[in-house]
């Protein structure tokens, strides 16, 4: 008999015995959490029937910046300042939104959108998807709103029931873009901006190096606003049960007055807020009579009455059912780019400004760096999304969180999901992700490089101030704002800026798999919508961020089901304590000489000074 065809020894015997009881033994703490937790559900779903605990529409207040993730908790000096309360985010309503969903006690929700204060088409297609996909889970969606704008009703049109209220008007009157320049005004006061820019596409400087718009600006602002315009004809047409053509001609006469939008079809009804649970009790007959029949003599009595019962989050959440769901030991975790991308540590204001680079966030390399390593170094973590709300920044801090990056998908999945914007810098660090994931309106792409500096001579002529200035090296004064650059100092410049155009396009080619010829032709510093750069293999799906979580348990294993639950957690920085580098194993070192897909290192000392950094917009 050959030896490998023998039965096991008495000792391997016991060996595996022991082993599979030890594995039994470390997960007897998991399963006896899950059966308290699963006995709690069912207790308090026992107690709920027994008080006929019943809401027939919970209420949400959309309004203000809704952003995406909730945000770093704050510090024990911000929670002693008189300090606004946290903005509601798409992470907290999508949680809530699935309770109702799973709730058997619930007809559905009424969304009152107030004055929204973000413009970023993806975020609205975000909180449109919200809406979708708790009508698709056969509850009841209305929604109530003042504004008829196109943000507005762009997301109020993915309702069953849209209602407006007297003296509104339709306002979507269709898409506005235009771009200021400001190199005139600037040479009024002696100031005059030296920009170098990869390709005319590359056109973040051209607002203060240029009089009046190029045409390589023009063209992209076109096909930029032809796909948002496409994608929001489309989208309205398909939810109001009308022609694109309909769509459009609305548009084309708008604003006019909400009555008209009535008997065109475009609203459902017109009424006050106050008038919506009494305007909702006689709509109860689109309730279907599956609904009735689970809901029992408690939706009978409901019925009887002349007024559906509307409640707040806070009152009807305990009174809702639950639906008990084994949450996987194992979880996906949440790194953000959010903002600037910048040396040093992460800047997060407690308000956002209206000013740009002060009033914003910055994500500083250091803070991401040291969040990539702990998700790196967790066994715990399945998956890493990547959420990258940035139009870029610094190129040497994007290179260096691009390269951690690299590091923890060698280790686990990486899912790089964007967000409003995630483009330069923002794409530079995707690039290293096994998945990219946007919406369709996402602006991402700027695949190019610009340097800007300021020169102020003149000005400094003008206002009588004079400057001497002492110099070791032939190039020390190269970024200096008192006088313009010489010929050979814009060479040096120009050749700086093509060697990281260069490496640019090497991390987005071994990314993306692509060659550079086929890559030039979309890179260049040319922006895109997510529905375009899906076209020119840029990204790879579209969704909103409950969709990435979803492909991100896929591409690690994970159950993600009616039956379990993958937690996505957001990792903030707890503490400055410093994680060293995990040494790579030799099969990784081998690779990375073999294939030489490291970039190399760029010197961002100089860069630093210069009154604009080196950017990646």
């Amino acid at each position: 008999m050959n030896n490998s065809q023998q039965p096991p020894s008495r000792d391997g015997r016991i060996n595996s015995i022991l082993k599979r009881l030890g594995k039994a033994i470390a997960r007897l703490p998991q399963l006896i959490r899950d059966g308290w937790r699963t006995d709690l559900v069912a207790l308090r779903n026992w107690w709920r029937r027994q008080r006929g605990a019943r809401v027939d529409f919970v209420v949400f207040h959309i309004s203000g910046s809704l952003p995406e993730r909730a945000g770093p908790p704050r510090s024990f000096l911000q929670r002693q300042l008189p300090l606004p309360p946290r903005p509601l985010t798409i992470e907290t309503l999508n949680k809530r939104l699935q309770r109702i969903a799973d709730a058997e006690n619930v007809r559905g929700a009424v969304f009152i959108l107030g004055d929204f204060t973000f413009t970023a088409f993806a975020r609205l297609q975000n909180l449109r998807r919200s809406l979708t996909r708790l009508r698709e889970a056969g509850k009841e969606v209305v929604v109530y709103t003042p504004y008829l704008d196109l943000a507005h009703y762009y997301v109020a049109s993915a309702a069953g029931y849209l209602v407006a209220p007297e003296g509104a008007q339709f306002d979507v009157v269709g898409l506005h873009s235009e771009a200021i320049f400001l190199r005139d005004a600037l040479a009024q006061v002696g100031v005059e901006a030296e920009v170098l820019q990869i390709s005319p596409y590359k056109t973040a400087g051209n607002i203060f190096a240029n009089s009046e718009i190029t045409l390589e600006q023009k063209r992209q602002m076109e096909w930029l606003l032809d796909d948002h315009y496409d994608v929001i004809t489309a989208d309205l047409a398909y939810a109001r049960d009308l022609s694109k053509d309909a769509i459009k001609s609305f548009i084309d006469a708008a604003p006019f007055a909400v009555e008209r939008a009535l008997s065109a079809g475009l609203v459902d009804a017109v009424a006050y807020e106050d008038e919506l649970p009494r305007l909702l009790a006689a709509n109860n007959k689109n309730v279907e009579s599956s609904d009735v029949e689970s809901a029992g003599s408690e939706q009978e009595a409901s019925s009887k009455h002349d007024h559906a019962k509307l409640q707040s989050w806070d009152k009807a959440g305990p009174m809702l059912l639950e639906k008990g769901r084994r949450p996987s030991r194992r979880y996906i975790g949440v790194v953000s780019v959010d903002g600037v991308i910048v040396m040093g540590p992460s800047r997060q204001p407690p308000i956002n400004l209206p000013i740009p680079l002060v009033g914003g966030a910055m994500s500083g390399e250091e803070t991401l760096i040291q969040l990539l390593r702990r998700a790196e170094n967790d066994d715990n973590m399945a998956a890493l999304i990547l959420h990258v709300e940035s139009g870029g920044g610094s190129s040497l801090a994007s290179e260096l969180i691009w390269r951690q990056v690299t590091r923890v998908a060698a280790k686990k999945p990486v899912l790089a999901y964007m967000g409003d914007v995630a483009a330069s810098g923002g794409y530079f660090v995707s690039a290293a992700a096994g998945h990219i994931m946007s919406q369709r309106s996402t602006i991402t792409g700027s695949i190019g490089v610009l340097m800007a500096r300021m020169n102020l001579h003149d000005l400094y002529g003008k206002l009588s101030i004079n400057r001497a200035s002492l110099n070791r090296g032939a190039h020390a004064g190269i970024y200096s704002e008192a006088r313009p650059m010489s010929p050979e100092e814009r060479n040096i410049l120009w050749t700086s800026i093509q060697e990281t155009y260069k490496q640019f396009k090497a991390v987005v080619a071994a990314g993306r798999d692509m060659n550079l010829e086929e890559l030039e032709q979309i890179a260049g510093g040319r922006v895109w919508t997510g529905r375009q750069a899906l076209d020119r293999h840029l990204v790879d799906s579209h969704g909103d961020f409950i969709d990435a979580v979803s492909k991100a348990a896929e591409l690690a294993g994970l159950p993600l089901d009616d039956k379990h639950f993958v937690a996505a957690r957001n990792l903030f920085a707890r503490s400055d304590a410093y994680i060293p580098p995990q040494p790579d194993d030799i099969m990784q070192e081998l690779a990375n000489l073999i294939f030489s897909r490291q970039l190399r290192s760029l010197n961002g000392q100089a860069l630093l000074i210069m009154p604009f950094d080196l950017r990646l917009f």
